[in-house]
């Protein structure tokens, strides 16, 4: 970056453009793995117009444009690989418009979740997309998030109706609207939710809100065996029962959230964490229709939870599943894996899976969004090990690799990034080409976050 251009950001931007080694090294990664790269300078944008201005200079001098959120993407999405600018988006956190007749409502790329959550609880709303941390809508969209309560309302890709998003060449385009459906023309929207920032910058977003429901509850239930547990969940779902989330922790990832986050009353063994919403007597009446399925699976210490601090003593432990292997590994990395399988493959998958991870002789506690087949392993390694962490990135690599044997995808919320490029050409084949002409028509110059999502051919 030579010194001309940083002239002109400062210009542009003022002290909203740095370039000091500590913001830098911020903004140079992400939560989760080792990925790093350090940006040139980091820019806070304000507005679209903004955001506009410095794509168009970044394109005439072919800097590289990595978009930052909060950071707390897991597989190296904000590593500045090549460098150039860092494009901070926490500043554009205004709620633009609600509306409690439409459901629905659009927001800034630096709006966060719990942000916008407390926002829409007066209105008696709320957006239902749960990934864990508090992440921008804007990176949701970008990663095609998930999370807990996807089994019920659905990810990002169902959530998402419409976008702001500035071209790499600086050109403000919006996609979708805010009617439900819509024949008209290619669906720009569901192109750019999930490009992680490879395609264009993702400023504004109309996303679906939801009522909030009459009530809630939570239950929990544990095994002795870990097919047991398998078994329950998918029943639960053939049988159609009305869940807004089923959690399934095996016996050492609830071993570590018993150490971390002080839950009373649990033994170190495979556990369901179930939410049921609805009306009083609707949700008493699908979590007894689940105590007992889950009893005639041996299941036992079924429990229920209504108070909200109760609830969420629950799922703070729940979303805090990623500290919770740290510590119990102290001194080592969690490199976590993401896979999702068709439900009539998962039980035979994450069977398989844990298999592989006693074999391997690592730590590496298995918890999951099981309601939709999806899974994740943190697996536990040092990586000043050499020995460890190869075996660390080989059991990461066989369940990515299982997970399309039988059927399902690499990353089933967490995205692409740098780490999970290799898979990609065994997942989408000739597909993978497709990708890689959209990414040349739309961003020639290759500014968008170059180097992730697409291996190079």
């Amino acid at each position: 970056m030579n010194e001309t251009f940083k002239d002109t950001l400062l210009a542009l931007f003022g002290e909203r453009a740095s370039f000091s080694t500590a913001l830098r090294e911020q903004h140079s990664h992400g939560e989760g793995y080792m990925f790093r790269g350090m940006p040139d300078a980091v820019v806070f944008a304000e507005s679209v117009e903004e955001v506009a201005a410095l794509l168009k200079l970044c394109h005439a001098e072919r800097v590289p444009v990595v978009p930052f959120g909060t950071g707390s993407s897991l597989e190296g999405h904000v590593a500045a690989v090549r460098g150039g600018v860092s494009l901070d988006l926490t500043r554009m956190n205004r709620i633009l418009q609600v509306s409690a007749e439409a459901l629905d409502c659009r927001v800034e790329a630096g709006v966060t979740r719990e942000q916008l959550n407390a926002d829409l609880r007066a209105e008696g709303l709320f957006f239902s997309v749960d990934p864990g941390a508090d992440a921008t809508i804007g990176g949701m969209a970008a990663t095609r998030a998930s999370g807990t309560n996807a089994v019920r309302y659905g990810t990002m890709r169902e959530n998402v109706l419409g976008l702001t998003v500035v071209t790499p060449a600086g050109e403000v385009i919006r996609t979708g609207g805010r009617a439900r459906k819509s024949s008209a023309g290619l669906d720009l929207t569901r192109l750019y939710v999930g490009s992680e920032g490879t395609l264009g910058v993702i400023t504004e977003i109309q996303v679906r809100l939801q009522g909030l429901p009459e009530a809630v509850m939570v239950a929990t239930c544990q095994f002795d065996r870990f097919e047991d547990a398998v078994g329950t969940v998918t029943t639960a779902l053939q049988s159609g029962l009305r869940i807004a989330r089923i959690e399934l922790l095996d016996e050492v990832q609830i071993r570590a959230c018993i150490g971390y986050s002080k839950l009373e009353g649990f033994d170190e063994k495979p556990t369901l964490f179930f939410e049921f919403h609805g009306s009083p007597s609707g949700v008493r009446e699908d979590a007894q229709a689940m105590e007992e399925l889950a009893l005639a699976f041996n299941g036992s210490r079924f429990r229920h939870a209504e108070r909200p601090e109760d609830r969420t003593l629950l799922w703070k432990a729940r979303h805090n599943c990623y500290h919770a292997s740290k510590w119990l590994a102290p001194g080592k990395d969690n490199m976590g894996t993401d896979a999702c399988v068709p439900l009539s493959e998962f039980a035979a998958c994450i069977t398989e899976t844990k298999e592989d991870v006693r074999e391997s002789g690592l730590i590496a506690p298995l918890v999951g969004h099981v309601g939709d087949g999806n899974f994740h392993l943190g697996i536990m390694h040092d990586p000043n090990d050499a020995d460890e962490t190869v075996r660390a990135d080989a059991l990461a690599a066989r369940v990515a690799e299982r997970a399309i044997r039988y059927g399902g995808t690499c990353s089933g919320e967490h995205g692409i990034g740098l780490h999970k490029r290799q898979y990609m050409a065994a997942e989408h084949g000739a597909a993978l080409d497709v990708m890689r002409a959209i990414k040349q028509a739309l961003d020639p110059m290759n500014i968008m976050n170059p180097g992730k999502m697409l291996p190079e051919n």
